[in-house]
């Protein structure tokens, strides 16, 4: 494959559900990431040739394209196009594929893939509510279309989780996180949003000017986390607390050809070795990462030794407990700094997200080769490996 190199990336911070990025629409979010990764490296926007997003809820004001709505938000000229796409929680993962597809194939050279969320201003599920059943009567006669929160308890009956796991990793991935912030090494993949510039004009009141993440629940206890009640089974095992949190958010990546990092005079920082995408069990929805991982190895010529450091997104603890087990890769080399349950999981980021904080880690550790995975609804799963090149 034609190399595609990651040039930069960069997240706002996670805003907690109608917390303090809730005041500013999702393509504004957007436009902020695009203009922080080009001000960043110097470079003027007639540069970019197109921009993919991921978006999961396009309905309202995230659907009238919103990866386009956000590069005009932004300032930046007609003639660049834009592209959202749905591959519900591995959208924006999805739009790092395409952009590098683009670019392999000789289409474009400078891509920006990435992703926007804002689940406090426009709901989860909101877009299903008109127009009729997501699910038609010939896709119901083949398979039982479950929830997802139903599919991870289905998980957990399978995998054997307890309560009491499922609590503990939820509390690890809180503790990792604030520990990652507390240490700055979140600092240098957040590009501060300006609340007041950016939020609607009749909004009341602030947030002023937010450069952190605020998802995280430090001080997380076991003891705490048991007081919730479960979300759907009355004897249930996922609550909120174990699951990942609705939040507001946006990720991107700068990804260039190598003749074009050569003619912008930007110096890459990854790579992408391998990506794929794979259909599973609609019903059980969540298994996708088991499939996917083993097919994006197989298309790098890598194993799991290969690999420094794994990205599962934390949709709900069974899912990286799941993949843990299934793969025998123990819990220091996967999610170092936490996860969607303590950052959030502003859907149609996140798999954007989960590459910028990736890149990241890796650079910190002087690691190789990262891998990431995602569960989508449906039964999808996609995985991505890159290698580091700095």
């Amino acid at each position: 494959m034609k190399d595609i190199l990651i040039i930069d990336a960069l997240r706002t911070p996670m805003g907690r559900f109608r917390g303090a990025l809730s005041t500013v629409r999702g393509d504004h979010l957007g436009a902020t990431v695009l203009q922080g990764l080009l001000a960043r490296n110097g470079l003027k926007p007639d540069v970019v040739e197109d921009v993919v997003f991921g978006c999961v809820t396009q309905i309202g004001e995230q659907s009238a394209n919103v990866a386009r709505t956000a590069l005009l938000s932004a300032g930046w000229p007609e003639a660049i196009p834009g592209m959202t796409v749905d591959r519900k929680c591995g959208s924006s993962e999805a739009a790092v594929h395409v952009a590098a597809s683009e670019i392999a194939a000789g289409i474009h050279d400078v891509v920006i893939a990435g992703g926007v969320e804002s689940m406090s201003r426009v709901p989860m599920g909101s877009n299903r509510q008109i127009h009729g059943e997501a699910f038609g009567w010939k896709v119901l006669e083949r398979f039982e279309m479950t929830s997802q929160g139903e599919a991870a308890e289905r998980l957990a009956d399978i995998w054997k989780f307890s309560r009491e796991d499922l609590d503990a990793y939820a509390m690890e991935s809180h503790r990792r996180a604030a520990e990652a912030a507390d240490a700055g090494a979140f600092q240098d993949q957040i590009v501060p949003v300006d609340v007041p510039a950016w939020q609607e004009k009749d909004a009341e009141g602030t947030a002023g000017y937010v450069a952190d993440d605020e998802t995280i629940r430090r001080g997380t206890t076991l003891e705490k986390l048991a007081t919730l009640k479960t979300s759907f089974r009355p004897d249930g095992r996922v609550t909120a607390g174990n699951a990942s949190q609705i939040s507001d958010g946006a990720a991107a990546l700068l990804i260039m050809s190598r003749e074009a990092a050569d003619r912008h005079m930007v110096k890459a920082r990854a790579r992408v070795v391998a990506m794929t995408t794979v259909g599973s069990d609609p019903t059980l929805m969540l298994t996708g990462p088991l499939a996917a991982t083993r097919k994006v190895l197989d298309k790098a010529g890598l194993t799991l030794s290969d690999i420094d450091l794994f990205e599962v997104n934390e949709a709900f603890a069974p899912v990286p407990l799941m993949w843990m087990e299934e793969f025998g890769v123990s819990h220091d080399r996967l999610n170092v700094n936490g996860g969607a349950i303590a950052l959030g999981h502003p859907l149609g980021a996140s798999g954007a997200r989960l590459m910028t904080t990736m890149l990241n880690e890796l650079e910190r550790r002087g690691g190789r080769y990262g891998l990431q995975t995602m569960c989508c609804a449906g039964g999808l799963g996609t995985a991505t490996i890159i290698e580091r090149v700095n």
